[in-house]
């Protein structure tokens, strides 16, 4: 099972891939994950990904594809693979598909964005001890209080409406249209293209984690 995970910031991939990366046995992949990897094992490649983000230099999209080769290559890799978060942009799946990196399928969480701002931006935060409530969903006892400590919750910068918006402006303009882009490479080469698969990411999280499950098995 060798597969993409798409869908923006908020919209529960996360749940999702802990599942599928249970179910099938196979490592969840992020291009975080691999640049740390490679750097810790000091492989060629990792000193060299190491020598470019010391330099303050962003790392290219061929030394990206190179990582993901070599970190596919590796034993617990060997039923497959979930990648989140990459690829990120067009120019990054043409280079994969180029590659020859082979993938089964793509799964697309779709939730509309006004959903998605109502779930991020109405988190609540107790810091100490890193409890999450929702003004809507889960709210404390007390408004802006914790339950236990009775101290007060903040909003995560990453929470706030302005950054969620924004954080899903980037993911419309860059990584949506792989969305496009894979479903049209489906139609146009079923044989080699991976099956694309859109699941609905409104609901309960056992109705969502059904529809994985009934698309990838």
């Amino acid at each position: 099972m060798r597969l993409i995970l798409l869908g923006a910031p908020g919209a529960g991939k996360g749940t999702q891939a802990q599942f599928i990366c249970e179910q099938f046995k196979i490592p969840q992949i992020s291009t975080g994950d691999m640049l740390r990897t490679a750097i810790k094992d000091g492989t060629e490649l990792g000193l060299k990904v190491k020598e470019i983000m010391n330099s303050g230099g962003l790392v290219s999209d061929d030394v990206i594809i190179d990582l993901v080769k070599e970190r596919i290559s590796q034993p617990d890799c060997e039923n497959g693979f979930l990648f989140d978060g990459f690829p990120r942009t067009i120019p990054q799946a043409d280079a994969m598909k180029e590659a020859g990196v082979k993938l089964d399928h793509v799964l697309e969480i779709a939730v509309p964005d006004e959903e998605i701002v109502s779930r991020l931006a109405g988190r609540r935060v107790h810091p100490a001890s890193g409890r999450v409530y929702h003004v809507d969903h889960n709210p404390p006892k007390e408004m802006g209080k914790d339950d236990v400590t009775g101290e007060a919750l903040i909003q995560r910068e990453d929470d706030q409406e302005s950054t969620v918006r924004n954080r899903l402006s980037v993911y419309h303009d860059q990584t949506a249209p792989l969305v496009d882009y894979y479903q049209q490479w489906a139609k146009e080469d079923p044989e080699a293209a991976p099956q694309y698969h859109r699941v609905e990411g409104v609901g309960s999280v056992a109705d969502i984690t059904r529809q994985v499950k009934e698309a990838l098995c």
